[in-house]
């Protein structure tokens, strides 16, 4: 009868339970190890059934779905899929370090082809997976009810060795989630044994034993260091790399690189697959092909083959590097070593595993022991029975003769002789053919043994010290058995990858090309001499113009500076190669810009290691030198490169320049300073620097030149945005301390102040000016005379200017050989002190 009752809870108790219950059934039932057995309830219920089924190694092979349909019906009501995937694990060798099923079929393979389905393949118990049951039958383990009441199933396997560790496991539950690889099966149990003898034993005393990890699949682990954090917290990370060699065939155009061991985990197919793409989109220079040559010999040795052809010039080291890492051929691993122990889920390290072990051994080997001794106990009551009863045998037989019955004649044995009811049972239960034969010497050696097996069962359980011996022996013994060499090799420290770009990339020299509108492209040297190789040639869109032109090499890297402190890196290769007609590609394209984002610095790198400083100039005027060599990186997102005061600040140029000379600073009212590179001092990466000129109340700085004694003869130009371009010989610009007001560039009005847009040192570039009328004109400013510190300059550009755009100018064979040694294009093919890509002025167009 349905209750009436309305009980109030809140809807958050209500689902909080439900989904704690959830989560503990996961955890506990479902995907977390135990860390006495190191099984999951389903691997432990198919080995219980198969075992139960008799379906054991020394055994015909039985159907697979036979025994699953017995695990679903009896023990795990769950999918059939589950089961026989569980089943398939258990027997797949490049899974599990000793395996626990034998398969006889198709069950997958190191491609991750799938297994044929249960009803064609076959399966029984493997040898070592009996040691996981021995004396199950001796009440050594706690049993449970199944699901619906009607068998009892095992709570734990006896696991007569530390298969936890030996195998592994990997299980996602609600929160938690385990990874344990496997281990040497002689190293582990080594390990144990020397901890039952010494439970003080220390970390490393137990890593002098099991040394780290030794996959089935063979390879390299390196990271020492990583593998004793995770025996000594459970957590740790270390690498695995593919075991390679290099063969050079005699008269043979090339050579190969040979991998004969892939990490653990990895599937082949795909590493092939991987390796392939890489060769046809020809990011290993000097790689031609790839191919898998695993055939019947390897997969009877457990190993693989594949071949990768070189060109015979090549260097197979640089080529390996690439491919440690960009491709499973080298992988992270992470201990993660949480399981289930005294009802919880812990996370353990490796004594703390082994002590769990250890602890469920002594259980086990106690259990028997009482069992057995219990059962010897019985026999030797029995046959001391037997014994005595050969000296009476013709009263017993007249007795047994003159009984009613089976039962009357039990109890007259009793009460005549004094035998008990057991003994009176085992003497009805004599067959009457044998009575002439019963063999008093035999029955005495056997109450001899029983008694010496009895004290043995009895010392054991009365002195620790013994049931460790037992123990000991026992582990020994399937050592003996079952132990193989260890396949995985540990080396140290994990090697920090050096990538020979020469490797990587066809190298070869290019021609790049950035825009205004922010369009880039890499050019050939001859699409650019095929189109006349002059920089009106470029393709363009309309109103836009070629900003930096560099020649440089596709191993180079280009770094791209914005406005907020943050960078880019890419490889030169990585930009799309184009014609030098064709428009190129947008930067946002190559790199993640974000929409706020603008450049206002570039630089391409040859070499991170040359004495040369980034330097950043922000609006407020505060300026920051970096060494180039702190910009390193093989990150292809945004990383910060400098740090502004504000949220209001910006920085509006960044160069790459040496220490020698000066830096000349301009500002938007036309004051300018010049101070020696030498009085800003070099800082990190995330600094904001120091003050660069003293800034009048809103006025703001707009440019940076770099400058030394080679450039003393050239011309300083400024633009204002009432369109006046003042002229003024750079040697007028007398050196002053860093952060003073500076000189007065151009003179001040009272009314209709001047604003500077643009102040650089005239050079080969084109100026572009958007006036009144549509479109840029080219601004002459050469034919504009020179005028003193202070001075006007002369109206060029009627109506104001609303955009500037500055033209790259392609040098000629003189210009490039008394060019610098630079570390970029703002100081080889870029003018000299400007290499803000987008002026303001192009920003605030309207």
């Amino acid at each position: 009868m349905l209750s009436n009752r309305i009980i109030e809870t809140s809807f958050a108790e209500i689902m909080g339970k439900r989904f704690g219950d959830y989560a503990n059934l996961v955890i506990l039932s479902r995907a977390i190890p135990d860390a006495r057995d190191g099984l999951k309830p389903v691997q432990r219920r198919i080995l219980y059934a198969m075992y139960q089924e008799n379906n054991t190694f020394d055994k015909p092979y039985r159907k697979s779905a036979k025994t699953v349909g017995y695990v679903m019906g009896t023990f795990h009501p769950h999918g059939d899929t589950a089961i026989y995937e569980t089943m398939v694990r258990m027997a797949q060798w490049w899974k599990m370090r000793q395996v626990l099923i034998q398969g006889h079929g198709n069950f997958g393979s190191l491609d991750a082809d799938p297994p044929a389905a249960m009803r064609y393949t076959e399966s029984r118990l493997s040898a070592i997976a009996n040691e996981m049951l021995r004396d199950i039958d001796k009440e050594t383990v706690t049993f449970i009810p199944n699901y619906d009441n009607s068998e009892m199933q095992p709570a734990v396997l006896p696991a007569r060795f530390p298969n936890l560790l030996v195998n592994g496991a990997s299980g996602i539950a609600v929160g938690f989630a385990t990874d344990i690889p496997t281990h040497n099966l002689g190293e582990v149990i080594d390990a144990t044994i020397a901890q039952m003898k010494n439970p003080q034993i220390t970390l490393d005393e137990l890593m002098e034993h099991v040394k780290g990890p030794d996959f089935p699949t063979g390879g390299i682990v390196q990271g020492v260091s990583g593998i004793r954090k995770a025996f000594e917290t459970g957590r740790g990370q270390f690498i695995i790399r593919g075991k390679t060699h290099i063969e050079e065939p005699e008269k043979s155009k090339v050579k190969k690189i040979v991998i004969t061991e892939i990490p653990y985990d990895v599937i082949k197919s795909r590493l092939v697959a991987q390796i392939d793409e890489l060769v046809l989109e020809r990011k290993i220079e000097g790689a031609l092909a790839v191919r898998d040559e695993t055939g019947r010999k390897e997969a009877e040795q457990k190993k693989v083959r594949i071949v990768i052809d070189l060109r015979k010039d090549v260097n197979p080291d640089a080529i390996l590097q690439y491919l440690f890492k960009n491709t499973d051929l080298q992988i992270y691993y992470n201990y993660n070593m949480n399981a289930i122990h005294e009802g919880t889920i812990k996370q353990m390290g490796l004594k703390q595993l082994l002590d769990a072990y250890i602890t469920h051994q002594k259980e086990v080997v106690t259990n028997r022991s009482r069992y057995d001794l219990d059962k010897k106990k019985t026999r030797e009551h029995i046959v001391e029975g037997l014994i005595r009863a050969k000296s009476i045998l013709r009263q017993i037989v007249d007795t047994i003769m003159a009984s009613e019955d089976r039962a009357d004649a039990r109890r007259n044995i009793v009460a005549q002789y004094g035998f008990t009811e057991q003994q009176a049972d085992a003497i009805l239960s004599i067959q009457l053919a044998s009575l002439t034969r019963i063999d008093i010497v035999k029955l005495e050696k056997e109450l001899a043994t029983l008694n010496k097996e009895i004290k043995e069962l009895e010392a054991i359980l009365a002195s620790e010290k013994k049931l460790i011996q037992v123990i000991v022996h026992e582990l020994t013994d399937i050592k003996k058995r079952f132990d193989e060499p260890r396949l995985t090799e540990i080396r140290g420290e994990i090697e920090e990858i050096k990538l020979d770009l020469a490797m990587q990339i066809n190298v070869e020299d290019c021609i790049l090309t950035f825009t205004h509108e922010g369009y880039i492209k890499r050019v050939s040297p001859r699409s650019f001499k095929s189109m006349g190789g002059t920089i009106e040639t470029c393709g363009v869109k309309d109103g836009d113009k070629v900003r930096v032109f560099a020649e440089a090499n596709t191993s180079n890297t280009v770094l791209f500076f914005t406005q907020d402190g943050k960078y880019f890196a890419t490889l030169l290769h990585d930009i799309p190669e184009a014609k030098w007609k064709d428009l190129g590609t947008a930067l946002v394209n190559i790199i993640p810009l974000e929409k706020h984002q603008k450049i206002v610095g570039l630089a391409i790198v040859d070499d991170f290691s040359k004495p040369v400083y980034v330097c950043h100039l922000s609006r407020t005027g505060f300026m920051k030198k970096t060494l180039l060599a702190e910009y390193a990186t093989n990150r292809s997102g945004a990383l910060a490169a400098a740090k502004l005061k504000s949220d209001e600040d910006e920085f509006v140029t960044v160069q790459v320049t040496d220490e020698t000379g000066d830096y000349i600073v301009s500002t938007k009212d036309g004051m300018i300073i010049r101070f020696a590179k030498a009085e800003v001092s070099p800082t990190g990466r995330a600094s904001s620097g120091v003050k660069s000129v003293n800034l009048a109340a809103g006025d703001e700085v707009i440019s940076l030149l770099s400058v030394d004694g080679s450039d003393e003869g050239k011309v300083i130009r400024a633009v204002t945005r009432e369109g006046m371009v003042k002229r003024t010989r750079l040697g007028e610009l007398s050196p002053q301390g860093r952060a003073g007001k500076g000189l007065v560039l151009l003179r001040k009005r009272k009314n209709n102040p001047h604003q500077l847009l643009m102040v650089q040192l005239e050079g080969a570039e084109k100026l572009y000016a958007a006036g009144t009328g549509h479109g840029y004109t080219l601004v002459e400013t050469e034919k504009v005379p020179f005028t003193e510190l202070g001075g006007n300059g002369r109206l060029v550009i009627e109506g104001g200017v609303k955009a500037l755009l500055l033209e790259a100018a392609i040098p000629n064979d003189e210009e490039q050989s008394h060019a610098p040694d630079a570390p970029g294009p703002g100081t080889r093919n870029e003018p000299a002190g400007q290499t803000s890509l987008f002026d303001d002025t192009n920003e605030k167009k309207e």
